[in-house]
């Protein structure tokens, strides 16, 4: 593996040579300080090494564990954590598409920098520059109080990256002018809002969203309210100065503020409306009609998207274990609630988007390992779009031989999510059921 220099405009980096391809790790793209927004990277004389994996935002277990495994890589975890990594082609030509990918975990968990998101068959077969981002998570990016944090740090975050990318990307063979963002669940999440804020308007051209829960994205103010309260007294007497790992703590007791809320308690953190940059929640769909013409979309979920979240409640829990019936409970009432909370507002946004002059292809995935209680449950195409196990372990909700057919359905999935970066399905509206068979 050769080493090289490339020479940006942010100064010039290390970067390591894998074959044919070009990858730059945990590069960092701003700095991040405890409850206040990113700044830019203080320029540097010396050369930047980005060879070696950065830190991921702190941190508690993911629920979904169960779900998609444990990752045997082990990240270490830092506050300042705003890094990214770039997977290109060899320089030179034409330059080429940029698809940034913003990772889910309900805002609360996940990280760019875990090898699950390694974007490098994308870059690749699609010959195509591929980034994907850490933004800050939790406490520490998606929660507002008073004169300690603003709302929605972490989505400016996301800004600074973009900004990043359109200023520096050019280095790596991209085209800044042909960025197409596209996330999981709550990164998902993420670019539905990213497509609305103030400050986005050219950075990026298209836009994908798989498995958005966008079924509880509105209505939370009184829900965050009621976090920012709780939060005077979790976070203790001085937030600024408090241990990391306190606030991990904190972080459990603030999000038990949300249970009285329902479903939205699902996801309690994320950005807030009616927060810079976001407009106020009665502005979001008229935003939406405004930027629809020129945001190409594509969105889509799995087929049993929240069967997981279905499981994780503890009240169903004894009917799930019963025989014989409970695997029809798990079943229908998972199907109730990716519908609720995954399809339909999929489907709805995609039929506003249409009605507002932009075009919209919808997608739903529906494979799965024969005999799983996950069902295609959530997380299920990212081992598809990424093109390899490396980094996942076992996730169980692939079953006991996924290697058929992530080597069967990946390519051609990945090809229709690249594809849709050069602009192909730009003016194509439609329906796909994934994997193409």
């Amino acid at each position: 593996m050769d080493d090289d220099v490339l020479v940006l405009p942010a100064g010039r980096i290390r970067v390591c040579r894998e074959g044919s391809m070009i990858r730059a790790t945990g590069l960092r793209y701003a700095v991040a300080r405890r409850f206040t927004p990113c700044e830019p990277v203080p320029p540097s004389d010396e050369v930047v090494d980005a060879t070696t994996r950065g830190p991921a935002c702190p941190q508690l277990p993911s629920r979904l564990a169960f779900v998609v495994g444990t990752s045997p890589t082990v990240l270490t975890q830092d506050e300042d954590c705003l890094v990214l990594d770039v997977v290109a082609p060899p320089l030179g030509g034409v330059p080429k598409p940029v698809m940034v990918f913003f990772h889910g975990g309900a805002y609360v968990t996940g990280s760019g920098q875990s090898p699950i998101h390694d974007l490098t068959a994308m870059a690749e077969e699609g010959d195509v520059v591929t980034v994907t981002v850490n933004y800050r998570l939790g406490v520490f990016g998606y929660l507002a109080v008073d004169d300690v944090a603003p709302a929605n740090l972490g989505l400016l975050d996301q800004i600074a990256a973009l900004r990043w990318v359109r200023d520096n990307v050019g280095g790596f063979g991209g085209d800044p002018e042909d960025v197409t963002i596209f996330g999981q669940s709550a990164g998902a999440d993420s670019v539905s809002y990213l497509m609305i804020a103030d400050g986005t308007e050219g950075l990026f051209r298209r836009v994908v969203l798989q498995s958005a829960p966008l079924g509880i994205q509105r209505g939370r103010a009184a829900m965050s309210a009621a976090m920012g309260t709780a939060a005077r007294t979790a976070l203790g007497p001085d937030p600024h100065t408090a241990d990391t790992r306190d606030l991990l703590v904190a972080q459990g007791r603030i999000a038990a503020a949300a249970a009285a809320f329902g479903t939205q308690a699902q996801m309690p953190f994320g950005p807030q409306t009616g927060h810079y940059p976001l407009p106020p929640e009665d502005a979001v769909d008229e935003r939406r009609r405004e930027v629809a013409a020129r945001l190409p979309m594509m969105i889509g979920t799995t087929v049993d998207d929240a069967r997981p979240f279905v499981m994780l409640n503890p009240r169903l829990a004894p009917m799930f274990g019963a025989p014989v019936v409970g695997a029809t409970a798990r079943r229908m009432l998972g199907t109730i609630a990716s519908k609720r909370l995954f399809a339909e507002p999929s489907e709805a946004l995609a039929a506003r988007h249409r009605d507002a002059g932009g075009h919209a292809t919808t997608y739903v995935f529906d494979w799965r390992p024969a005999g799983s209680a996950l069902g295609a449950c959530h997380c299920l195409e990212l081992p598809f779009l990424m093109g390899s196990l490396d980094g996942w372990g076992t996730p169980p909700m692939l079953g006991a031989d996924p290697q058929r057919a992530l080597a069967q359905w990946g390519p051609p999935m990945r090809r229709l999510w690249w594809e849709f970066a050069r602009g192909r399905r730009d003016d194509v509206d439609g329906h796909l059921r994934l994997p193409v068979r």
